[in-house]
């Protein structure tokens, strides 16, 4: 008996040995300089130019579609939760189309958490169908916690972003296809302009209480010849202002902060995720009462502590995009233990990670596929504002790999650095050389 006892441990360590060496390994701390995922992404950086046209006016387009499902769908965002209950905001496809009289660039926003690139690849597709006038095309997520989902395939958005429901990828498809087409149909002479707005106490580092955050509300103003005005803004603070448990659709306060641009300013608004990574909401709740508080605050503030007016007075647009390529997927088990990077990768799919940038006159827009820190913003605008250029820094382009943290957060017990840096460590300094290399370029 005591020896059948003893055979059954030792088979039962056996295997969990041998799953330990099938499914987990250490943590890859070696230089990233080393490594030829660096050297292939920093070859492509320096050969690569952008696209570059002159123009000799600004024509300028917008919609705002309404791209509510007809049934409740899988809430995206915290955890997995079901299907909501009600709707409390309705959610909107906006499209913004700016063009030089030469090329065309539409910059897209969805009220969801994230643009997967599935998604993203449906509708460039689309775009190239219908023989668009679009000549580079900017993804952005308002990156609500609330939103919908059911456009992730494969095993990890079953688990973990809503699964997959093909009746809501056609509808996001067919919405933004309209929303272009709307857009293209009403474009018309206008002035751009740039402007800051500083926030005070409305963002907070959510992991090191000293460390920096990006508290600014940046805006690109819109004014057709015919008197409509539009406003594209971009923010840090997280759009977590709602309980973790609400089971409403919402669009979080960015939602809301767009509303009360559109109800007491602009004819249409449209909002960008801005460098999220690491930076929340300074809400004094989490009850939908409360994110209207925090969005009138956002808008009032930005409002009246407005630090920055800049034109835009040259008719140039330029873009370009940068395929990134990563050391492979660290999904961290503990310190030093990760899970194998094939059982990753399987189970979430190509990430296609990438910068897009894209130049409105002296305005440069970055946008990221991983949730970039907004402790790297105030570096980053010195140095575009060293080049003559207003930064401004989006997420969610259409590829998706987690977040990018500072590289000290890396060993941290957050959730952003334990659960959600698939692809460190280093790769805080990895971007930071990767945005500094594409504000550089020959804008």
């Amino acid at each position: 008996m005591i020896q059948k006892s003893l055979s059954t441990i030792f088979i039962a360590i056996y295997v969990v040995l041998l799953l330990g060496v099938l499914l987990t390994g250490t943590i890859d701390r070696s230089d990233y300089k080393t490594q030829n995922y660096y050297l292939e992404t920093i070859s492509k950086l320096e050969s690569l130019e952008p696209e570059i046209s002159e123009g000799s006016t600004w024509l300028v387009g917008w919609s705002k579609i309404n791209a509510t499902p007809n049934e409740p769908a899988n809430l995206v965002g915290y955890a997995p939760r079901g299907n909501y209950d009600f709707v409390l905001d309705s959610s909107y496809v906006r499209t913004l189309v700016v063009g030089n009289g030469v090329k065309n660039v539409a910059i897209l926003s969805y009220e969801l958490l994230i643009i997967h690139p599935y998604l993203a690849d449906r509708i460039k597709q689309r775009i190239q169908k219908e023989n668009l006038p679009i000549d580079f095309t900017y993804f952005s997520a308002t990156h609500t916690h609330s939103g919908i989902g059911g456009y992730i395939p494969g095993l990890m958005g079953k688990i973990a972003f809503g699964g997959y429901d093909e009746s809501i990828v056609e509808m996001l498809e067919e919405k933004t296809i309209q929303g272009l087409h709307q857009a293209l149909s009403n474009q018309d002479t206008a002035a751009l302009h740039y402007q800051v707005s500083a926030t005070d106490s409305l963002v907070y580092n959510r992991f090191v209480s000293n460390d920096s955050v990006d508290p600014l509300l940046r805006q690109l103003v819109i004014e057709k010849q015919n008197g409509e005005k539009a406003l594209f803004l971009t923010f840090s603070a997280h759009p977590t202002t709602l309980a973790v448990k609400f089971m409403g659709l919402s669009g979080d306060y960015p939602h809301y902060l767009v509303d009360k641009f559109e109800e007491e300013i602009y004819d249409f608004a449209l909002f960008a995720a801005g460098a999220v990574g690491s930076q929340g909401p300074s809400r004094k709740g989490n009850q939908p009462e409360h994110t209207e508080a925090f969005a009138e605050e956002v808008f009032s503030q930005g409002c009246t502590n407005i630090s920055l007016k800049d034109s835009v007075d040259n008719f140039k647009i330029g873009y370009m995009q940068l395929p990134i390529a990563l050391r492979d997927a660290q999904y961290k088990l503990g310190k030093n233990v990760r899970l194998k990077p094939y059982i990753f990768e399987s189970a979430f799919g190509e990430s296609k990670a990438h910068f897009d940038a894209v130049l409105i006159g002296n305005i440069l827009l970055v946008s990221s596929s991983g949730e970039v820190s907004g402790t790297f913003m105030k570096d980053w605008e010195n140095l575009a504002k060293s080049r003559g250029l207003n930064l401004i820094v989006t997420t969610f382009n259409g590829g998706y790999i987690g977040y990018i943290t500072p590289d000290e957060y890396y060993d941290y017990d957050y959730h952003e650095v334990r659960n959600m840096n698939w692809y460190g460590p280093f790769n805080g300094t990895y971007f930071v050389e990767l945005v500094n290399g594409l504000i550089k370029k020959n804008w």
